[in-house]
């Protein structure tokens, strides 16, 4: 068992109009002047943003607004709310919508108290000591960055996607209420779904088998999230479940379900190539991925898939061939993508086949040249990429 920090800073505040607190919250952070961050119409035709912007209204804090957030969110519209935060003398970042909104808030605080260019520190250059706070109203539940310590950015210009992980960017509160959820199309639930599961099982495929509890935590959430999103994807109104969901993602990305192990994170690393080149919708993107990465690796270490298929994904399990139990696993997942309208290979996703230039171009980007590696369960090089890539293509 590795020793291990847990910092979740983060004040929750879940349940129905838990919106109407926002005002309070952002003075006991600290917001005087407020930039109310957000995506496209729908925070607008949902009457949220309207709701929001009241509320910080009636309490006196002032506000400007920036929109136009989309999936994967770019560097260029970032690089503009960091203009806009200096030229208004913004003191707070408030995210209204989902993981790609957060992130693009967390670039935004970054940038604004940072001399250089922002995209120096999601390359590495970098180190920031300071950012704006940030906090979220969230509506889209899946990256889990209204509690991590992670933000993902777009750059254009060579369709670089990239993440940053940093304790300072931990939000100061999230705001969630499940029913701002009702509305999410089938399609962006059963992604946003895979997204947080895959927060989970990127923190659970480790060479580390002695933290029993927090293997035992993971294997719950994942269990109750992916029964939670059949019933959702029945009823897209169903409260309970969508509370499940909601709170799930959280918990699966701020940092608990990795506590005295080994992170990986491989399958990420591999998707931002994916999400880069082709614009894709990022949990699509991951389900088309895992399982070739799934079965490139498990012999790493066997019993842990064995134990997923078994706890995780209902298999039984045959002592007399453990790996044809781990296999089944994989298919089981496999099973499951499909079952909620996922891929599971990178045809599938983009709907043709992918070609040998673009994989070796993908391989390059996510080798850094060919000077990186990525994963912890198995340490992938150049060549292990390109293998996954290869066995992806469907």
């Amino acid at each position: 068992m590795k020793d291990f920090n847990y910092y979740a800073p983060t004040e929750v505040v879940f349940g129905e109009q838990s919106e109407e607190q926002v005002a309070r919250l952002v003075k006991k952070y600290g917001g005087t002047k407020v930039l109310v961050h957000y995506g496209g119409q729908s925070a607008i035709r949902s009457g949220l943003l309207d709701k929001v912007c009241t509320l910080l209204g009636e309490e006196g804090i002032e506000y400007v607004t920036l929109g136009g957030v989309v999936p994967n969110p770019r560097l260029s519209l970032a690089q503009q709310g960091i203009e806009l935060c200096r030229k208004e003398n913004v003191d707070f970042v408030l995210a209204v919508g989902g993981g790609s909104v957060i992130d693009s808030a967390k670039c935004i605080a970054y940038g604004v108290c940072f001399e250089g260019n922002v995209w120096d520190i999601y390359l590495g250059k970098a180190q920031p000591t300071r950012m704006l706070p940030v906090a979220s109203v969230l509506t889209i539940p899946a990256a889990g960055s209204e509690m991590s310590e992670s933000s993902v950015i777009t750059n254009e210009d060579g369709d670089v996607k990239l993440g940053y992980s940093n304790d300072l960017s931990r939000p100061k509160f999230a705001i969630m209420n499940p029913r701002r959820t009702f509305t999410l199309p089938p399609y962006q639930t059963a992604a946003g779904v895979t997204d947080m599961m895959m927060h989970t099982m990127e923190r659970y495929f480790t060479k580390d088998d002695d933290m029993d509890l927090t293997t035992d935590v993971a294997e719950a959430l994942l269990r109750s999230i992916k029964n939670a999103v059949f019933a959702v994807l029945k009823n897209p109104e169903d409260y309970r479940y969508r509370a499940q969901i909601m709170w799930g993602g959280s918990l699966m990305h701020n940092g608990l379900t990795g506590c005295g192990i080994s992170d990986d994170w491989a399958t990420h690393q591999l998707e931002h190539e994916l999400s880069g080149m082709f614009d894709v919708t990022h949990g699509a993107g991951l389900a088309a991925i895992w399982p070739s990465w799934a079965r490139y690796t498990m012999h790493e270490n066997l019993s842990r898939f064995v134990r997923f298929a078994v706890n995780v994904m209902d298999v039984p399990n045959d002592f007399t061939d453990p790996e044809g139990t781990a296999l089944k696993g994989i298919e089981a997942m496999e099973r499951f993508y499909h079952a909620i309208g996922m891929p599971i290979n990178i045809k599938e996703l983009i709907g043709r086949d992918i070609t040998d230039d673009e994989i070796r171009e993908m391989t390059r980007k996510c080798s850094r040249d060919y000077t990186a590696t990525c994963g912890c369960l198995k340490v992938l090089k150049a060549d292990d990429m390109e293998a996954i890539y290869k066995l992806a293509r469907g």
